[in-house]
């Protein structure tokens, strides 16, 4: 499935990335998530470039950027450092949500051009995770389908009449699935656990030292807010989490 870019595709060390900017000033890069793309910040680019300079990015494997290789966190800040870089910018707000809080993190370790960072929604580590049974068997099976059937007729008919849309295409999650590169599934739920046991997200927030906001949801499906509320608060974070904020 063919995606329409809404940006400028960016050659960064030889890799074509899709690279969307909106307003000016305070430059802000929002990082997506495991099968997202740059719309899943339609909704709040508007009001953020009132004040700033938004930069949004496809990760590798996603998106306009597509590819199928260098999909871990480091692999992915080495290329967002590269757009920074071409773009000349200083000083950044990044934020990341999900796995892109993860790409944040790298970044910042990596470029001095990070300034501080939003974590959104992305606890420290997968040991307290409540994931359902068999998800690295059944997500890839899961994936497969969607790319399957994300094209049809009939399945863009039937989400006109979903209950709620965090898009203005109600098929954006799907389509955005469909593209994701097949490998980033094992990256998500098998690679990313090995490595956050070895350096989870919260050490590498007090290593970094950098002013860093974590934002949480309280009903969050997959971790205890209450939690990941206080491990980030330990090491000097400000947390918010359902009108809570530390």
């Amino acid at each position: 499935m063919r995606r329409s870019p809404i940006g400028d595709i960016l050659d960064v060390n030889g890799v074509a990335v899709h690279v969307r900017q909106d307003g000016a000033g305070p430059p802000v890069l929002l990082l997506h998530g495991y099968c997202g793309s740059v719309h899943w910040f339609d909704r709040l680019t508007p009001g953020l470039s009132a004040a700033h300079r938004v930069i949004r990015v496809d990760l590798l494997g996603h998106g306009c950027t597509g590819g199928s290789s260098g999909l871990d966190p480091v692999s992915q800040a080495r290329m967002l450092a590269g757009v920074l870089d071409t773009l000349d910018v200083e000083d950044v707000l990044v934020a990341g949500h999900s796995f892109g809080a993860d790409v944040a993190l790298a970044l910042a370790g990596i470029s001095p051009r990070v300034g501080s960072l939003v974590l959104i929604g992305q606890a420290p580590d997968y040991s307290y995770a409540s994931f359902p049974p068999g998800s690295p068997v059944l997500l890839p099976m899961v994936s497969s389908l969607v790319r399957l059937i994300a094209h049809r007729r009939w399945v863009r008919f039937a989400a006109r009449f979903r209950r709620v849309s965090w898009f203005d295409d109600p098929l954006q999650d799907l389509v955005d699935h469909a593209v994701t590169a097949p490998a980033m599934a094992r990256v998500v739920l098998v690679d990313r656990a090995r490595r956050l046991a070895f350096s989870p997200l919260d050490a590498q927030v007090a290593a970094l030292g950098l002013p860093c906001l974590v934002i949480l949801g309280r009903r969050d499906r997959f971790y205890d807010c209450d939690k990941t509320f206080a491990r980030y608060s330990a090491v000097g974070a400000r947390v918010g989490a359902g009108g809570r904020e530390w």
